[in-house]
């Protein structure tokens, strides 16, 4: 298959959210860590082998799948994925329990060489950012041996709708709900499992909303500069439409998906 050129996404400005808040994320960013458990117990519970060949996993971040992976599973060999070049750190920070065959290679997945014959492609919480999900689920199963699996989460529609209903969200392209994920996948891939469950995180206020949002880097396409009027001004209109007991809530929608190519 020809490699995809990916369609246009500011993926500089993406790249710079993340890296800015690369330090702050593995310890912000309970949700997708959660997530990166779920996701492995998932490929656990479907019958997954203990031990795979080679394994690839793009949007790596910190590791939070990574490590989750490397406790469940074994794997001959192993590249990691990220935009952001420095990610390439979690492969010092694994002590010891990644592969002798591990490596890094950075850049968009759309287009980054990809071997051949790939036993298990995983992500955590990265798909939202592809623009044509449906057209890198079909570069994926092409390099997924007969058989070979593939461990995605990504998140749905509901994704921070508080922020999307005050106009303060800026979208991933890719939000998609657990019923649309059937027509993203090519022939031949068969979804063994697949869950949407939302999650609401609270906050004292709008200051520590979005503290929260900036050192995970969630939501890289948004305006990042808060004057304080506007800052006023945004808490009163989300306490006033979604506040309970003084507490600002904000809703992840998770979906998470085992599937297998046919043998």
């Amino acid at each position: 298959m020809k490699d995809m050129q990916p369609p246009h996404l500011d993926q500089s400005r993406v790249r710079q959210s993340f890296r800015r808040g690369l330090e702050s994320y593995h310890g912000s960013a309970s949700v997708q860590a959660d997530i990166a458990g779920q996701l492995a117990a998932m490929l656990q519970q479907q019958g997954a082998p203990r031990r795979f060949a080679s394994v690839l996993e793009f949007g790596c971040g910190t590791g939070h799948l990574t490590r989750q992976l490397l406790q469940r599973f074994q794997a001959d060999s192993l590249i990691l994925n990220d935009l952001v070049p420095e990610a390439a750190q979690v492969l010092q920070a694994l002590d010891g329990t990644a592969p002798a065959q591990a490596r890094f290679a950075g850049g968009p997945i759309e287009i980054l060489p990809l071997p051949q014959e790939l036993d298990l492609i995983a992500s955590a919480s990265t798909v939202q950012w592809i623009p044509d999900l449906a057209g890198l689920a079909a570069r994926l199963a092409a390099h997924l041996k007969p058989g070979g699996w593939l461990a995605l989460s990504g998140f749905g529609r509901g994704q921070f709708r508080e922020l999307a209903a005050l106009g303060s969200a800026a979208a991933a392209p890719s939000y998609l709900d657990a019923d649309e994920w059937p027509a993203v996948l090519p022939h031949g891939m068969e979804i063994l499992q697949i869950t949407q469950r939302p999650v609401v995180l609270e906050f004292s206020s709008a200051m520590h909303l979005l503290k929260h949002l900036r050192q995970t880097g969630v939501n890289g396409h948004a305006q990042q500069n808060w004057s304080r009027r506007r800052l006023r001004e945004f808490e009163e209109a989300y306490r006033a439409r979604f506040g309970r007991n003084g507490i600002l809530p904000l809703t992840y929608d998770p979906v998470l998906l085992v599937a297998r190519k046919a043998a």
